[in-house]
């Protein structure tokens, strides 16, 4: 007798490979979660004011016509991403413990982050529960640095032709933006995270991930 079996969401496989299996896919749910809020640092900067960005303390950015556009969808393997439109606080987070409400508290499988570090990071950020419980995750995130490989197994968003210093642009030196991923394991309500307190690692974008087998309302 027929049994019925979801997808891993990762792979796209069976679950137990068995044969004769009834294959109900997985539905997955993704929510960006506008961070421009919190948005503290200019990582970003023209071709004609390279001093306008300041991504790490040397006075580095990312030419800002390569980087994924505000306001827009930006997928990576499927998992859409929104940048917030910059201001004139900045056009990302330069983490510093800032605490994110999220827009609505549900159960999340996995969070999303368009990130890049000053260089190779690992730091602690703070899942907050609607129920009151927190957990603590480790975000993992390569150096942006001129071609640096992915350490922690990210995906690339963009690499740039050049990357800009105070004063001029320096071709054949690219720098790199990332994605990452966290896993939420505690299955209740998701209503907040607390970003890592270390500078060097700078969120561009999240998006919430939620997983359930087809036809399942939570």
């Amino acid at each position: 007798m027929a049994t019925e079996l979801d997808l891993d969401p990762g792979t796209g496989h069976r679950t137990d490979g068995a044969a004769g299996a009834v294959v109900r896919p997985a539905q997955l749910t993704y929510l960006p979660v506008d961070l421009s809020a919190h948005y503290d640092n200019r990582a970003g900067s023209a071709a004609g004011d390279t001093a306008a960005g300041a991504f790490n303390v040397w006075g580095n950015s990312f030419p800002a016509e390569h980087l994924p556009t505000p306001g827009q969808r930006w997928p990576v393997e499927g998992v859409p991403f929104v940048r917030g439109l910059p201001h004139e606080g900045g056009d990302n987070v330069r983490c510093a413990g800032q605490y994110v409400r999220l827009p609505v508290a549900g159960p999340v499988d996995w969070l999303h982050l368009m990130v890049a570090a000053e260089r190779r990071t690992e730091a602690t950020l703070a899942l907050h529960f609607a129920g009151g419980a927190a957990d603590f995750e480790t975000l993992r995130v390569s150096d942006f640095w001129a071609e640096a490989p992915a350490a922690f197994g990210e995906r690339l968003v963009a690499a740039t032709p050049v990357m800009h210093y105070p004063h001029h642009v320096q071709p054949r030196v690219p720098a790199q933006l990332w994605a990452q991923r966290v896993p939420v394991t505690r299955r209740e309500p998701l209503a907040a995270v607390r970003l890592p307190r270390h500078v060097a690692v700078h969120v561009f974008a999240l998006t919430l991930q939620s997983t359930r087998p087809a036809g399942e309302d939570r």
